[in-house]
C-alpha cells in the first residue's frame, strides 16, 4: 500500500525545512558573543536513559548523556576518521607521543583537568577506566573492541601510557573513541560486578562541560554548566531531558511548548511545523540504520538453533516476502532511503551496489515448500506438528517501526507466516535484546563510525550476555573477513573485505534490512546549533548558544542553577 499524493507532498515540504547545515554556528551567519552566554534547552524524550556510567552504555540516551559529562583521553574530528590519529583533538590528553615502533602512546594530562566534585584528573584514572571496561566482572560491551590494548600503565600523575599488542591502523582510535575516563576516586571502592546497580554510579561524576545535577528515573535528566571547566564554560547554563511515557507524550511537549526540542518528528508534524513561527525543522546528521532482526537461538531453550530461524532457507523466504520499497513510501514517504545491508550507507566502508534478495512472493512461498513447511486450512504453515509463527517484538516509544511491525505482519502472512506483534515500553524491549526473550525485533542501531564496530553485532566474539549481538549470529566466514577489514592499512583493502563480509551477510539474511532515515528534529528557533557530527550530534552541545534577546523564563532559571 503507497501514501496518497497528500503524503508526498510531505516529503517535498522537508527538502525546503530541512535545510539546517551539519557544521556552523546558526542559520543567521552571526556567533555568540559574551552577553549570549546563559540559557536553558529542554529536550523532550520518550525512553529513559538506562545508565549514566560510561562503559555499560546501550541506549541513545545513554549516550548522549555520557558524552556530555565525561571526556575522553581525545575526540574523533568532524570527518570520523578512525585510523592514526588524524584529526583527533585534545581531551584530558593536552598532547600525546607515539613511540617509535607504534607498540606505546604516551598521553599526558591536561594538569587542569577536574572532576566535577573538585578533586583532579590522574594518570591513574585513565589505567582505571581502560581495566574496568575490560574487568569481565562489569560486563561492558565495549570489551571487546579493545582486544588489541595490552595495558594502560602510570609514569607519574599526569602520564599515561597505553600499550598495544599490535601496531594496527585504529589502534588510537579504540582507546580514546570506546573509553571514557571515569574517576577511580568515586568507583574504585564498588566491586565492578556491583557497578551496574550501584547508587555511586548513578552519581556521574565527570569532568565534561556539563555535570549531572539531578536523574528523577522516568521523569528527568538535568545538566548543569560546569562553570569552572578546564576546557572553557559551556555557552548554555542548563540542560533538561524530560522524560514522556511513549513517543506521543514526548512529541505533545515539544509541540505544546514544554520542551524546546524533539528529536524524531513524523511527517504530519514536519506538516505541521510548516508555518510555526516559534519553531523549525532542523536535520541532524546520524549513522542509524533499521532492520528487523531474527533471533538464531530459541529464546525458551539457550543454545539450541532457533526451531524457525536457526533455518537460512525460511530467513531468506521471509526476506522476499517484503516488499521493502513500498513499505518506505507507506511509513516515510521520501523522508527515507532503503537500508542496503548491515551498514549505514553514510559510511566509508558501505556499499550501496552489493546483490540484494530481491522482493517475490512466489519464490518465498517455494523455498518454504521446498523446506518442508506446508501450508494449513488456515492458511497457516507448519512443519512437524510447528507452526510458522512467531513475535515481532518492538518498543512503544518509535512510531516507525510500530508501524512497519504491521506492515510485516502483513506481509508475512501472504506466504503463510503467523507473526504477532509484541510491543513493550522501552526499558521492556532492552530487557528482551539483552535476555535473548525474542523471535524477531524490530531494531535501530547506530554504529560506531569505523569498521570494527560492526563486529558487536555481526561476529561471533559480539555473542553472550554482555555483547551486542542480540541475535546470536555468527559465521566464521564474516569473523575473519571483519578481521581483516580492521588489520589492514590499505583503505581499498579495508573496503573490500568489509564489502564481502557484508555480502556474505546478506546472503546469510539473519535480518531484513528496512530503512535509513536522517534525525529530523523540531527544534525553537531562538537556539543557534553547532557542531552537528554524524556519530553523535549533541557532542557538540557545549558551543549551541541562544541569543541574549531570545531568552525564555526558564532560562533565567538555568542562569541561578549554573551559579
Amino acid at each position: 500500500m503507497v501514501r496518497s499524493a497528500r503524503f508526498r507532498q510531505i516529503g517535498l515540504l522537508i527538502t525546503s525545512l530541512a535545510v539546517a547545515a551539519c557544521t556552523g554556528s546558526d542559520q543567521s551567519g552571526t556567533s555568540a558573543g559574551p552577553a549570549d552566554i546563559g540559557g536553558t534547552i529542554v529536550v523532550a524524550s520518550a525512553t529513559d536513559a538506562g545508565t549514566v556510567l560510561p562503559p555499560l552504555v546501550a541506549g541513545q540516551l545513554d549516550r548522549e548523556i555520557t558524552d556530555l559529562v565525561y571526556d575522553r583521553l581525545a575526540d574523533i574530528g568532524q570527518d570520523l576518521n578512525t585510523v592514526g590519529d588524524n584529526g583527533f583533538t585534545p581531551q584530558l590528553a593536552e598532547r600525546w607521543e607515539w613511540a617509535p615502533d607504534s607498540l606505546s602512546i604516551v598521553f599526558h594530562i591536561n594538569p587542569h583537568a577536574k572532576w566535577h566534585d573538585g578533586q583532579p584528573v590522574r594518570a591513574a584514572d585513565v589505567r582505571y577506566s581502560f581495566n574496568l571496561v575490560r574487568d569481565p566482572a562489569l560486563g561492558s560491551p565495549a570489551a571487546p573492541l579493545l582486544t588489541n590494548i595490552d595495558s594502560v600503565s602510570v609514569r607519574d600523575s599526569l602520564t599515561a601510557v597505553a600499550w598495544f599488542k599490535r601496531h594496527l591502523p585504529e589502534q588510537f582510535y579504540d582507546l580514546t573513541y570506546q573509553v571514557l575516563i571515569v574517576p577511580e576516586h568515586v568507583l574504585s571502592n564498588t566491586p565492578a560486578g556491583q557497578l551496574k546497580t550501584a547508587e555511586v554510579a548513578r552519581r556521574g561524576i565527570g569532568s565534561g562541560r556539563f555535570k549531572l545535577a539531578r536523574w528523577d528515573a522516568g521523569s528527568r535528566i538535568e545538566l548543569l554548566a560546569d562553570t569552572a571547566n578546564y576546557r572553557g564554560r559551556p555557552k548554555l547554563d542548563r540542560v533538561v531531558f524530560t522524560v514522556a511515557p511513549d513517543f506521543n507524550g514526548a512529541v505533545t511537549r515539544f509541540l505544546s511548548g514544554d520542551a524546546d526540542i524533539f528529536e524524531y518528528l513524523r511527517p504530519e508534524h514536519v506538516k505541521q511545523l510548516a508555518g510555526d513561527t516559534a519553531r523549525r525543522v532542523q536535520r541532524f546528521p546520524s549513522l542509524a540504520f533499521n532492520y528487523l532482526a531474527m533471533n538464531a537461538v530459541d529464546p525458551s531453550a539457550p543454545g539450541k538453533p532457533h526451531p524457525i530461524f536457526g533455518d537460512r532457507a525460511v530467513r531468506r523466504a521471509l526476506t522476499m516476502a517484503v516488499d521493502r520499497r513500498a513499505m518506505l513510501r507507506n511509513v516515510f514517504d521520501t523522508m527515507a532511503s532503503i537500508a542496503y545491508g548491515p551498514f549505514p550507507h553514510a559510511l566509508p566502508v558501505a556499499d550501496t551496489t552489493l546483490p540484494q534478495i530481491r522482493y517475490d512472493t512466489a519464490k518465498a512461498k517455494a523455498l518454504l515448500d521446498s523446506a518442508g513447511w506446508t501450508v494449513g486450512s488456515d492458511g497457516i504453515r507448519s512443519k512437524g506438528g510447528r507452526r510458522l509463527a512467531f513475535s515481532i517484538t518492538t518498543p512503544n516509544s518509535s512510531a516507525a517501526r510500530r508501524a512497519y511491525a504491521v506492515l510485516l505482519q502483513d506481509a508475512f502472512r501472504r506466504i503463510g507466516a503467523d507473526a504477532k506483534i509484541d510491543e513493550v515500553d522501552f526499558p521492556g524491549y532492552m530487557q528482551k535484546l539483552t535476555t535473548h526473550a525474542f523471535d524477531t525485533e524490530m531494531a535501530s542501531f547506530n554504529p560506531d563510525p569505523s569498521v570494527s564496530g560492526f563486529k558487536q553485532i555481526w561476529a561471533t566474539s559480539g555473542i553472550g550476555k554482555d555483547g551486542q549481538n542480540h541475535y546470536s549470529y555468527s559465521n566464521p566466514t564474516v569473523d575473519a573477513l571483519l578481521d581483516s577489514a580492521t588489520t589492514s592499512f590499505d583503505p581499498a583493502r579495508t573496503r573490500a573485505y568489509a564489502r564481502r563480509a557484508f555480502e556474505t551477510i546478506i546472503e546469510d539474511a539473519p535480518a531484513i534490512w528496512l530503512y535509513e532515515v536522517p534525525t529530523l528534529a523540531g527544534i525553537h528557533k531562538r537556539i543557534r546549533t553547532a557542531k552537528l557530527r554524524a556519530d553523535q550530534y549533541l557532542s557538540g552541545l557545549g558551543e549551541w548558544w541562544i541569543p541574549s534577546g531570545m531568552r525564555s523564563p526558564r532560562d533565567k532559571i538555568g542562569l541561578r542553577q549554573a551559579r
